[in-house]
């Protein structure tokens, strides 16, 4: 569901960048990508709560391909999808890293 409602507010160039859906960078499938900003979005579920360490080891190896990788928990895009956006649209105007 949270994936959904986020690619509803991304899709189609709506914040001025194209987002791909379930992209491929290196070995890695994000669940969101701007190849323009080489920016991912990633969402994670209550699965991801006991495996932090390699989400980590995973957001260090694609940031060392030039990516930079901004999470967000599915509970956060569920109950304030507004501030994920605005969170998203700050990250999209910062100078790459």
């Amino acid at each position: 569901m949270a994936e959904r409602l986020l690619w509803k507010r991304i899709q189609r160039s709506q914040l001025g960048v194209k987002f791909r859906r379930q992209y491929s960078v290196g070995n890695y499938i994000l669940d969101f990508y701007c190849p323009e900003k080489k920016l991912a979005i990633e969402l994670d579920g209550s699965t991801h709560s006991d495996r932090w360490d390699l989400d980590e080891y995973r957001t260090r190896t694609v940031g060392e391909l030039g990516v930079k990788v901004v999470r967000f928990w599915n509970e956060e895009v569920e109950g304030n999808i507004e501030r994920v956006m605005e969170v998203i649209s700050t990250t999209l105007l910062s100078p790459p890293s």
